[in-house]
C-alpha cells in the first residue's frame, strides 16, 4: 500500500531529476505523468499508483511548495473531470495508453458534445445519429453549449445508433477527433459578450469503431459516469475557508465599509453560513468520490453552488451600486476557459446565470436528488417505452 513516506520520496526523486526552476514547463509534466504522481489513484502506467485518491492533496503541496508547474484546470478542466475518468472505467487498454497522458499533460484539450437543440434536459432524447460503414461509423448531427470546442482537439460524444428502441438504450459513445473532416464549429455568444460556448455541426464524421467507448447501445451507461463526474467537478471544487464567491463579497464588505447596511449585512450573514455549509458538504463528498465513483449526491452539490454563486454575484453587485454595474470588457472573445474570480463584479454576475444550466439544469437535478437520494416516487413518463422514432419532435 502507498504510504505518505512513499510519495513525499517519489516527489523527492521528481524533483531532483527534473528541478523545476531549470526544467521546461511540458517536459516536467510528462516526467510528473510517468511517475505516477499525476492522479495518484489511476493504475499504475496510467498517471497513477493505485493509491488512496485522498492523498492526492499530499503530492499536490509538496510540488507546490517547491514551485513546480501544473496544469492548467481551467483549460483542461472538462478532460479533467469528465473526459478522463470515463475513459478509465470504460476504455480499453489501447485507448488508456491512447489518450489518458496527452489529455493529463495537456498535450490534448477535450469537449462535451452531449447536449442537442432539441435535447438538453432530456438529453436521452437526442438525434446525432451514427451509422456504421466497416471499421468506421459516419456521425451527422448538431450539437450546442459546448464549451471551449474551439479550442479542443478531441471530445466525447454521444450518439443516436438505433432508433428503433427507447431513447435510452439505442445511444452508443465515441472519443470524436475535433479535426476530422466534416466537424464545424461555429461561436455562440453568451450575455458576458464572450464566446466560451459553441456550437457543433457533424456532416458525416468518420470516427474509427477503435475510438468507440464502451458497448454498442450502452451509451446512456457510459454517459451517466460522464455526468456525474462533471457534477462533482463543478459544484465540489474546493476552497478555503471564506473562499470562492462568498470570500470575494466578504472582502469588499471589510475594505468599503462606506458600503454596508444592517439588511445587507444579515444576507451576507446568510450566505456566509452557506458557503461554509457547502464547503463542509463539498469536502466530504470528494471524501467519497475518494472511496469510490460519484453518486447522485453530486447534483445537490451542484445545485446548492448555482444558487450560492448567483445569490452572492447579486450581493457584490448592491454592495458596489453604480460601481458594480461598470463592466469595460464587453467585448467579443473566445477564452481558453472561465476565469470567474479573476473578472469584474460585473462579469461574475453575468456569468454566474450559467450555473444553473450547465452541467445539468437545476431542475433536473432537483429530480434527480428527489428520486435517487431521498427515495420519492418519479415523475410519469409516458415515452420510458416508446420507440426513439415514434416520439413527437
Amino acid at each position: 500500500m502507498t504510504t505518505v513516506d512513499d510519495l513525499n520520496r517519489r516527489v523527492a526523486e521528481l524533483l531532483a531529476a527534473y528541478p523545476p526552476e531549470s526544467t521546461p514547463r511540458q517536459d516536467f509534466l510528462d516526467a510528473r505523468f510517468d511517475a505516477g504522481l499525476a492522479w495518484i489513484h489511476f493504475p499504475e502506467g496510467l498517471g497513477g499508483l493505485n493509491a488512496p485518491r485522498s492523498l492526492q492533496s499530499v503530492v499536490d503541496k509538496e510540488l507546490a511548495a517547491a514551485g513546480a508547474p501544473d496544469n492548467d484546470k481551467r483549460r483542461i478542466g472538462i478532460g479533467l473531470g469528465m473526459a478522463a475518468p470515463t475513459i478509465l472505467a470504460f476504455g480499453t487498454p489501447e485507448q488508456h495508453q491512447r489518450f489518458l497522458r496527452p489529455l493529463w499533460t495537456e498535450r490534448e484539450v477535450w469537449c462535451q458534445l452531449f447536449s442537442e437543440p432539441g435535447a438538453g434536459s432530456d438529453l436521452a432524447a437526442l438525434g446525432t445519429h451514427a451509422v456504421r460503414d466497416g471499421d468506421d461509423w459516419l456521425v451527422t448531427g448538431q450539437k450546442v453549449w459546448t464549451s471551449g470546442a474551439h479550442k479542443s482537439q478531441w471530445a466525447i460524444l454521444v450518439t443516436r445508433t438505433d432508433p428503433d428502441v427507447p431513447k435510452h438504450r439505442g445511444m452508443t459513445y465515441f472519443l470524436c477527433d475535433m479535426t476530422a473532416p466534416g466537424v464545424e464549429v461555429r461561436p455562440l455568444r453568451q450575455i458576458t459578450g464572450e464566446a466560451e460556448f459553441n456550437e457543433v455541426f457533424l456532416s458525416e464524421v468518420r470516427i474509427p469503431d477503435a475510438h468507440r467507448l464502451g458497448a454498442v447501445g450502452e451509451g446512456w451507461k457510459v454517459a451517466q459516469t460522464t455526468l456525474m463526474n462533471e457534477r462533482v467537478a463543478i459544484g465540489g471544487t474546493e476552497f478555503p475557508r471564506d473562499g470562492g464567491m462568498v470570500g470575494v463579497v466578504t472582502e469588499v464588505w471589510r475594505e468599503r465599509p462606506e458600503l454596508r447596511t444592517s439588511e445587507l449585512h444579515d444576507r451576507l450573514l446568510k450566505l456566509w453560513v452557506e458557503g461554509e455549509s457547502l464547503r463542509l458538504v463539498s469536502s466530504r463528498l470528494r471524501q467519497q468520490l475518494a472511496a469510490g465513483a460519484p453518486g447522485p449526491e453530486g447534483s445537490a452539490v451542484k445545485v446548492a453552488f448555482s444558487e450560492l454563486n448567483q445569490a452572492a454575484s447579486g450581493l457584490e453587485i448592491e454592495l458596489l451600486g453604480d460601481e458594480g454595474l461598470r463592466y469595460d470588457d464587453w467585448t467579443m472573445r473566445r477564452p481558453d476557459g472561465v476565469n470567474f474570480l479573476g473578472r469584474e463584479a460585473g462579469y461574475r454576475y453575468l456569468r454566474a446565470k450559467g450555473n444553473s444550466i450547465e452541467g445539468g439544469t437545476s431542475e433536473v437535478l432537483r429530480n434527480i436528488i428527489a428520486e435517487r437520494v431521498l427515495g420519492l416516487p418519479s415523475e410519469p413518463r409516458i415515452d420510458k417505452d416508446v420507440a426513439w422514432k415514434d416520439l413527437p419532435r
